[in-house]
């Protein structure tokens, strides 16, 4: 039973990070089509928080797999 809970446990925090990059990745093609020239520092922007939100998620799946 817990290591069913463990892997819903993963599999939401998984989701959620799925969501919240494809939030930023749509954001940023927003901005980028507002602004063409300020592309490189969208994208860069961009990439670091999809980096952030990927070791949340990580960090949150090692944390459901243990507990």
């Amino acid at each position: 039973m817990t290591g069913t809970l463990a892997a819903i446990g993963a599999g939401i925090a998984v989701l959620g990070a799925g969501f919240g990059i494809g939030a930023i990745g749509k954001a940023a093609m927003e901005a980028i089509a507002r602004q063409p020239e300020a592309a490189s520092k969208i994208q860069t922007a961009m990439i670091i928080a999809a980096a952030l939100i990927e070791g949340v998620a990580l960090f949150a799946v090692v944390v459901a797999l243990i507990a």
